[in-house]
């Protein structure tokens, strides 16, 4: 009777942990409200800002080449030694934005871009360059664009991106998604703004997040996704699992069998 007893209350043990072990809906399920948010007729845009350490492409170009060339940056070739056959490759060089935000340009010297929207410093070297040339057209770009996507999703990593414009889905999704264990309503984004690190955190089971001013990312954002409890608790049992898992089932067996030899 004693082993039935006790054979009843490791069952009971068993399923106990089982349910609590259960995530619900609502911890893992995205937009869980995007049924009930209100419409919205323009989607939130974000536009990125200039920032130090940001190396730059920018090629002013006009209807006469020869008047814009002095404001634009050498190319230079690259040839491989090893193969002198091949034609070396035309590389453009970059501009460097230094640790006060300032870039120097040719003709013009040197100029503060960082804190300005990319648009905002199309249009400034417009006005500068309009002085020597007619209607110039400025072509920028942010060369080492990149985010990292940290904790728990499949594939961790650094990802460089060519558009310059980035949600926060889409950076999760590069990472191949959360892991099961990752927590969704309490997502750590660290951006630097003005010189200073920031710390936010985005609830992605809320439909309202894509609102959210983080929504977009900016360069060299880090998304870090928290583990849940489970993984947490999980984390001390660490490399003695499959230890324990054994000793479980061998007592369960054991007991399975006194209770047979029993009746």
């Amino acid at each position: 009777m004693d082993s039935v007893l006790s054979f009843k209350r490791i069952s009971l043990l068993f399923l106990i942990l089982f349910l609590f072990s259960c995530a619900s809906r609502k911890d893992i399920v995205y937009y869980q409200d995007i049924d009930k948010a209100p419409f919205q007729e323009k989607t939130n845009s974000y536009e990125i800002k200039i920032q130090p350490d940001d190396l730059l492409m920018i090629i002013v170009s006009a209807e006469d080449s020869e008047i814009a060339a002095p404001f634009n940056l050498k190319t230079y070739t690259t040839v491989n030694p090893n193969k002198q056959d091949v034609a070396g490759a035309q590389t453009t060089q970059l501009y460097l934005v230094d640790s006060n935000g300032f870039i120097d340009f040719p003709i013009l010297g040197r100029l503060k871009v960082s804190g300005m929207a990319r648009s905002q410093v199309i249009k400034f070297l417009q006005d500068k360059i309009s002085v020597y040339i007619k209607n110039p057209i400025i072509n920028l770009r942010i060369m080492n664009f990149k985010i990292s996507v940290q904790g728990e999703v499949t594939l961790p990593g650094t990802y460089t991106i060519s558009s310059e414009r980035i949600t926060l889905i889409e950076a999760l999704s590069m990472a191949k998604d959360l892991t099961i264990y990752g927590k969704r309503n309490n997502i750590l984004i660290i951006r630097e703004i003005d010189g200073l690190k920031t710390y936010n955190r985005i609830d992605i089971t809320k439909a309202d997040f894509m609102n959210s001013p983080f929504y977009y990312l900016a360069q060299n954002d880090v998304v870090y996704v928290e583990p849940n409890k489970n993984k947490i608790n999980g984390s001390a049992v660490g490399p003695n699992t499959g230890v324990i898992i054994s000793i479980t089932s061998l007592l369960i067996t054991l007991i399975t069998l006194i209770v047979t030899t029993a009746k």
